[in-house]
């Protein structure tokens, strides 16, 4: 199994090759390669762990000089952090740098060594990590080296340094390894402060003072997680003499106070790393990075982070205060980010907000912490994975070609760009039409809330799902929507091969997803269930699971009727009637004095009605006190 070790060290090692190749063409081949070999090693780390049993594995007991290098780098990067901070004026931030990682130091100095343990735990759920992490995060790094081509294009006004951003981009796919197959609190913590970094200097590429600020908003959210973290390793390392992740869950489940307050603190980190309110807005700010990093690490791996860590968590989690608290947040943020959601037009913010919507259904499956709701939760989050994956370089390549990423300049995409628009419907049905993974995983929810008598996480589901639903509905019906479509078929232009490629894996990967539900609930996460919670029963029988793919397959084929039916009838189709005489392209009409007018059929977006800065600013104060009342219980030793 070392190749688990392989997974974390290679792209690190990876890393300055990028940066110190300054031939574009070179760096470009070298990029597909590293990708390739990652993504394999990925796929035989699953083949050989499968062969061997598929049971948990426990590796590397004795890795003193690991631990030291860990810790020289974990301090290098707090004065990294700090020159950056001073640098930038941002003094108080480097503070939520500093404590931490001189609280981890002077625990590792000073304190008893820890009972033995394992570092790299491999089991079904690092597996599915892994596989997130090498195959999805490896198809982005290679669309990246095409769409910065192109990027740089448009955007003259930013310095190119892109190998300064695949260097980023292969340290954070380390950093993403080495924290899913971590078993030691204090590499996952090491890990976590990478992955924050690798953040911030990414949504700072461009240089710009919106990018600068956007980069130290996220930077100090996801340290004051850290600090969380931090202190909830420290306090149960003190007391238990013990960094082992799965111990913490084990102590934690019996009522050791410690473990459990271990677990409230490691759990809030993990709602700032997953965008939750207050916390969301981060996020947000992060959409003026370039495309690929907001695929990479805002959408399919990094904030997957904070919900992998909830996952692992989750069956010490349910009943408790932790749990509840855990609940309100995902279920409140669910909704109001998919209400938020609808009033925009921005491709990228709705991508933005739906992640935030997501990740908080997410994160109420874990706070729940049943076998129903983590099922769901493990589904939802393969299949978030790699159709958020796919719209955001979809909605990337697609502001490429037509110079615009807003909804309403979609219109017709799927017959004046086939291509795009046919790979945009898979990720949008994905995410929202019956009976994908999305309604699948809320179905599983809700039956959860209800059996607990949970009427708020209810409500939340129930209208949060609603609003999903119209916004995805809008954008799906502009890009399948002739009602003012010339017939004339633009120039798909993607700079490089590596972009089409990079979609239409994730495409097949997403049908493949659809098509083999069944046989994945069956052998991989129900046995992960198994080992999470000691039993498991059928969410869903395999009959209906069956019954849903064939479903899944017709819906697929919708696109593909109505493209060809629109090839073939072009000059056929009917036209608008406009009160007036149409001018025969569906784009304006003559009135009655005579005057040619313009016809834009538009979705409505309830602007007016809808103003998410409010909305944001109202739902980071209700989740603040809810999070204040968590925080109360655990200063007053109460928290149970």
């Amino acid at each position: 199994m070392g190749i688990s070790v392989f997974l974390i060290l290679f792209p690190l090692c990876c890393a300055p090759v990028m940066y110190f190749i300054t031939n574009d063409r070179l760096r470009a081949y070298v990029t597909y390669c590293a990708a390739g070999i990652i993504a394999a090693a990925t796929v035989a780390l699953t083949v050989l762990w499968a062969l061997n049993g598929a049971v948990p594995v426990l590796l590397y007991k004795e890795t003193e000089l690991a631990d030291h290098a860990i810790l020289i780098a974990e301090l290098l990067l707090m004065v990294l952090v700090t020159y950056l901070c001073f640098k930038h004026r941002k003094y108080w931030i480097s503070v939520l740098s500093i404590v931490p990682t001189l609280l981890i130091a002077k625990q590792e100095l000073t304190a008893p060594s820890p009972m033995t343990l394992c570092h790299i735990y491999i089991d079904h759920f690092s597996i599915l990590m892994c596989l997130i992490i090498g195959v999805v995060g490896s198809l982005i790094v290679v669309y990246a080296v095409g769409y910065m081509y192109g990027y740089h294009q448009h955007r003259k006004d930013v310095r190119d340094n892109r190998r300064y951003f695949f260097m980023l981009l292969f340290i954070f796919l380390g950093a993403m390894f080495g924290f899913v197959l971590s078993e030691s609190l204090m590499w996952i913590d090491f890990f976590w402060e990478v992955t924050s970094v690798c953040s911030f200097l990414l949504i700072g590429y461009t240089r710009e003072a919106e990018a600068i600020r956007n980069s130290f908003r996220a930077l100090w959210m996801n340290l004051l997680g850290g600090v969380a973290l931090a202190v909830g390793i420290v306090y149960f390392d003190s007391a238990v003499n013990c960094v082992s992740l799965h111990k913490l869950i084990e102590y934690a489940q019996t009522g050791v106070v410690p473990a459990v307050i271990g677990v409230a603190l490691i759990a809030l980190a993990a709602l700032t790393k997953a965008a939750q309110l207050p916390f969301s807005t981060w996020l947000m700010g992060a959409m003026v990075a370039p495309t690929p990093s907001s695929a990479l690490l805002h959408s399919a791996t990094m904030v997957k982070a904070g919900i992998y860590i909830l996952f692992r968590l989750a069956p010490a989690m349910g009943g408790t205060t932790t749990g509840n608290v855990v609940v309100f947040v995902g279920g409140f943020t669910f909704f109001m980010a998919s209400i938020m959601a609808i009033s925009q037009s921005d491709g990228k913010k709705v991508l933005a907000f739906s992640t935030i919507s997501n990740l908080g259904l997410m994160t109420a499956c874990a706070g729940v912490g049943s076998h129903e709701t983590v099922w769901a939760g493990i589904f939802l989050m393969m299949f978030h994975a790699v159709s958020k994956s796919l719209l955001f370089q979809d909605v990337g390549a697609t502001e490429n070609a037509t110079g615009s990423r807003d909804i309403e300049d979609m219109h017709g995409l799927l017959y004046r760009l086939p291509m795009l628009g046919f790979y945009m419907f898979i990720g949008i049905a994905a995410m929202f039409l019956a009976p994908f993974g999305m309604l699948i995983s809320k179905w599983s929810a809700l039956k959860a809330a209800v059996d607990r008598s949970n009427i708020l996480l209810v409500l939340f589901i129930t209208y949060g799902s609603a609003t999903t639903s119209f916004y995805w509905t809008k954008w799906m019906g502009k890009i399948i929507s002739r009602s003012h479509e010339t017939g004339e078929r633009m120039e798909e232009k993607i700079t490089d091969n590596s972009e089409k490629f990079s979609m239409t894996v994730h495409a097949v990967l997403m049908i493949a997803l659809c098509v083999f539900m069944p046989w994945l609930s069956n052998n991989f996460v129900d046995p992960l269930l198994v080992e999470m919670f000691g039993k498991f029963t059928n969410v869903l029988p395999g009959g209906i699971l069956a019954m849903m793919v064939l479903i899944m397959c017709i819906v697929f084929l919708i696109p593909i009727l109505a493209y060809m039916y629109a090839k073939n009838h072009r000059t056929n189709y009917k036209l608008n009637y406009m009160s007036g005489i149409n001018t025969g392209n569906n784009n304006a009409f003559t009135d009655s004095f005579g005057e040619e007018k313009k016809l834009w059929l538009s979705n409505y977006y309830f602007d007016r009605l809808i103003r998410p800065d409010q909305m944001m600013i109202f739902s980071q104060l209700v989740a603040t006190a809810v999070l204040a009342v968590m925080v109360s219980f655990l200063l007053g030793g109460a928290l149970v």
